[in-house]
């Protein structure tokens, strides 16, 4: 930590490390709002902390504040068409007290979901098929029956031309081993889910043996407690619960409209 008179010394161009995303910019543009927080650091009012580099570093959510110091340098606030986390960006904007950013976000908050955020079309298929499966029950040392039950094994296939709904789409589903993906792609505009509820009759390490997942959602953002989805009527449940918030409707049920949690394929549009 450095007294504030490290900030005599700085000159442009500013390295500023925020929370591991570096970004590169001027004195007069971090001081753009003098009364606050960023202008008060790097006019030498708060202590700076610097990395082993060098850099000044603040510890708040790097790529949320790309558009902080976009809109200082701009005096706008230009978004994404999909973006999403406008509470996300108002939490860091109120932590830096950037009071006109607050302003241009309070007032974004209070338009039509549709006039900030671009069209998407999402398509999403769903199937269920039983299974028989043989598998050996150990009743004691070396005495093992064999034994038959009935899996469910379902299958969602999505498909958005949004890739920020696919991703929130994969922080609301999981199995009970993790992440629904293991490598999610930036650009990604489809998701593949399958999962097999454990029947009572068939033993967890033979339903685990078999590498069969279970699959839960989180119907909140910010919630940790999860609910099981149990078939695919229970996952167009909780799919419409993420959707319908984020300015979709729903467009064709298939293939009885009037069953929408009972269909076999859903499009929803945003326009």
């Amino acid at each position: 930590m450095l007294s504030s008179s490290d900030s005599n010394w700085l000159c442009d161009p500013v390295c500023v490390n925020v929370g591991g995303e570096v970004y590169t910019t001027t004195l007069d543009t971090l001081t753009r709002c003098r009364d606050s927080m960023l202008g008060a650091m790097f006019t030498g009012q708060i202590p700076l902390l610097r990395d082993k580099q060098g850099n000044v570093f603040i510890d708040r959510d790097g790529k949320v504040f790309r558009y902080i110091l976009n809109y200082l340098r701009c005096n706008s606030l230009d978004l994404p068409r999909d973006y999403s986390e406008l509470a996300l960006l108002r939490r860091e904007a109120d932590f830096f007290q950037i009071h006109p950013l607050l302003v241009e976000l309070e007032r974004k908050d209070r338009e039509p979901h549709s006039s900030w955020c671009s069209g998407a079309l999402l398509c999403v298929d769903v199937d269920s098929v039983a299974r028989v499966l043989h598998f050996n029950y150990k009743r004691g040392p070396e005495n093992y029956e064999l034994r038959s039950c009935t899996v469910h094994v379902h299958t969602a296939n999505v498909f958005c031309t949004s890739p920020t709904l696919i991703q929130l789409l994969c922080s609301r589903f999981s199995y009970e081993q993790g992440s629904v993906l293991t490598a999610p792609q930036a650009e990604q505009t489809d998701l593949r889910l399958e999962w097999v509820p454990c029947p009572p009759e068939l033993p967890r390490e033979q339903h685990t043996r078999h590498g069969y997942l279970e699959l839960s959602a989180t119907p909140q953002a910010d919630g940790n407690a999860s609910v099981p989805v149990h078939d695919t009527h229970h996952f167009i449940a909780q799919l419409l619960r993420v959707v319908l918030p984020e300015g979709f409707r729903v467009d064709l049920v298939t293939p009885d409209p009037a069953d929408i949690l009972n269909c076999h394929r859903l499009r929803c549009v945003r326009y």
